[in-house]
């Protein structure tokens, strides 16, 4: 019994060990990400259109997500009027038989809406206020004394064209950066394949980096935005995707392909390792100038929808051009 009971603490004092190095929960972080990559894989084989509306319903939550983080320093976002441009953008983007023209017209439109819609700054209900006021009670003491908020120069009340320069941000973002998910979904015969690199290369990329970096980094690669971030992290970030770009090609192309194109996964790791880096160092600035630590609560383990999907969305316009330009 008692040799149990010391197996028991010894387990504990381990994991207590591992979570402090990666920053996180690894039992919850492990239990959502199979669950998500089920569910992520179980549309895929489905159906496309599905894996299009399950991208349509995370972009949906990342703007909640936004609307609240934004409402902790004062500034307000019309989620409303998101929501509503985000779908069709994306949605039209996939269905139309003209993609990159849809897009394009229905970013320019969502920027002309979403700017007008936030001038008007209108508010429902008390929602809003009650997850600010939940948010702000779960944030770090220490994390708020970082908040730009709380400085000297600091302001609650921002101008009207405050709104609406960071509303037009998040049209920028979230739909913008989301239709370079869905475009590939349309060329070249492969939306399997390239939904795969599109979303599990860059959640790759980020297991690699958390892995080396905890057990290996030594330099620090940013370390006033992100103080675990480290030179090891970046390089097992490249690595990883790389040995994952390669996975997805070799069940995917024939030999002909592979003779051509073999040095394609290799520019996609280190493409996808760097940006993804660039985009969580991006998401981790964003954070800490507003105050807080987590973007959301929604994915146990991993915080919010946005801390999953920034790296996601930060690669892929260059994963989506990598694609198109080599003809893959």
């Amino acid at each position: 019994m008692e040799r149990n009971e010391q197996l028991h603490a010894e387990a504990e004092e381990t994991l207590d060990q591992i979570n402090k190095k990666t920053g996180r929960n690894m039992p919850q972080a492990i239990g959502t990400a199979v669950v998500l990559i089920a569910i992520i894989l179980g549309c895929l084989l489905f159906s496309i259109d599905l894996f299009v509306l399950l991208v349509v319903v995370f972009m949906i939550l990342a703007l909640w997500e936004l609307r609240v983080d934004f409402a902790t320093v004062g500034l307000h976002i019309p989620v409303l009027m998101l929501w509503i441009c985000s779908a069709l953008t994306l949605l039209a983007t996939y269905y139309s038989p003209y993609h990159l023209i849809t897009m394009s017209l229905s970013i320019i439109v969502s920027i002309i809406l979403v700017a007008i819609s936030a001038s008007a700054k209108l508010s429902f209900g008390n929602r809003l206020s009650l997850a600010v006021a939940g948010k702000l009670s779960n944030t770090d003491a220490s994390a708020r004394l970082e908040s730009s908020f709380n400085h000297e120069g600091g302001e609650q009340h921002h101008s009207r064209l405050s709104h609406v320069a960071v509303s037009v941000l998040t049209v920028l973002y979230i739909p913008l950066l989301a239709s370079c998910i869905i475009i590939p979904l349309t060329f070249n015969d492969h939306p399997v394949a390239h939904a795969i690199m599109l979303v599990f290369m860059p959640a790759l990329s980020d297991t690699g980096g958390l892995f080396a970096g905890a057990w290996l980094g030594k330099h620090k690669l940013s370390p006033r935005i992100s103080p675990k971030k480290s030179v090891e992290g970046l390089i097992g970030s490249m690595l990883f995707a790389m040995a994952g770009a390669f996975a997805v090609f070799a069940c995917t192309y024939d030999a002909a392909t592979w003779a051509t194109r073999w040095w394609v996964p290799i520019v996609a790791g280190i493409l996808i390792g760097a940006v993804g880096t660039f985009g969580d160092l991006c998401a981790s600035m964003l954070k800490r100038d507003i105050g807080i630590k987590d973007m959301g609560h929604l994915l146990k383990g991993h915080g919010g929808v946005m801390d999953r999907v920034d790296s996601i969305l930060m690669s892929a316009p260059f994963t989506c051009a990598l694609l198109w330009v080599t003809g893959l």
